[in-house]
């Protein structure tokens, strides 16, 4: 039923996308906010209290109501795992956004594709990027969206259910809410909860975009450029789908009028509109990927039984 389940998700969040960018980040920023307010004694003990009431209750809640209405009624269950999947999944965002900005660099118009790109990556300073920077950061965001986005909480729902997505996403979103304020102990616990998640996760992302791209860069970039990156675990994802497209990426960005530094990820040419385009159907043929595999699982399981 999974299976159902997930593709229903996708179909209906594709062709029926969501009018703000993340909603499910709008309710959490205020909540986390509070849970801030109300728990914050500096220990880390009072992160994980407030981890706990704020990214596992509620996940622990929907699965059991998702498992609880399967038992009662399979397909009101499949509705209500529906319902939560679709509120969970950021399907169409990636590919939309990363589609208009690679026709407007396709275009020449560069003005529009930065505006964009500062759009979906509202702390970005873009006004000084060059065609070939806001490809670079455009096909970098694509990537690690549609991880964090799509292929992490598919994920932890075929291992759990809706309430095994749910929990990652929350668990992505205090992580972001917390972050600036990581010199506090009560702010670790939620870092270090969603490197846990993520950790498998993140790695099978790389792996598939090696299985789906060129195989033998995507491996050579990862084992050898990935622990670089300041975030390693985003490193695993930018360096294997770099290898995987044959495009570099990384690289120094100018930010407040001096260069930042960034080391480079990749092997091949400059990015460009046309591996912004091939990002975007990398991302695809992993999902196709992903979601053969469950059904396959599915299928053992059904011969299984």
């Amino acid at each position: 039923m999974n299976f159902i389940v997930l593709v229903s998700a996708l179909a209906l969040s594709y062709y029926r996308p969501h009018k703000s960018l993340d909603w499910l980040f709008h309710i959490c920023t205020p909540y986390a906010q509070l849970l801030e307010r109300n728990f914050n004694g500096g220990k880390n003990r009072h992160g994980v209290v407030a981890w706990t009431l704020g990214a596992l209750l509620p996940s622990i809640v929907i699965g059991f109501l998702y498992y609880g209405l399967m038992e009662l009624n399979v397909i009101v269950g499949m509705l209500f795992g529906i319902a939560v999947l679709y509120l969970i999944l950021r399907f169409s965002r990636f590919s939309q956004r990363a589609e208009r900005i690679a026709t407007a660099l396709a275009d020449k118009n560069i003005d529009e594709a930065r505006t964009l790109l500062s759009q979906w990556e509202p702390p970005l300073e873009t006004s000084h990027y060059n065609a070939a920077e806001v490809a670079r950061v455009s096909i970098e965001t694509t990537l690690r969206r549609a991880h964090q986005g799509l292929f992490g909480p598919i994920f932890w729902f075929v291992l759990l259910g809706p309430g095994g997505a749910l929990l990652y996403r929350l668990s992505h979103l205090f992580m972001q809410s917390w972050e600036p304020h990581l010199d506090n102990h009560f702010h670790r616990f939620a870092h270090r909860a969603f490197e846990w998640l993520d950790w498998l996760p993140i790695r099978i992302s790389g792996a598939c975009f090696a299985i789906v791209g060129d195989f033998e860069d995507a491996v050579y970039c990862w084992r050898t450029q990935a622990a670089g990156w300041p975030e390693q675990s985003l490193g695993i994802i930018l360096a294997s789908g770099a290898g995987a497209l044959g495009v570099r990426l990384g690289e120094p960005l100018p930010y407040r009028g001096v260069l930042q530094f960034r080391p480079e990820l990749g092997l091949g040419d400059e990015a460009d509109a046309d591996y912004l385009k091939s990002a975007v159907g990398l991302v695809w043929r992993v999902l196709v990927l992903l979601v053969g595999l469950l059904l396959l699982l599915t299928f053992a399981h059904w011969l299984g039984n």
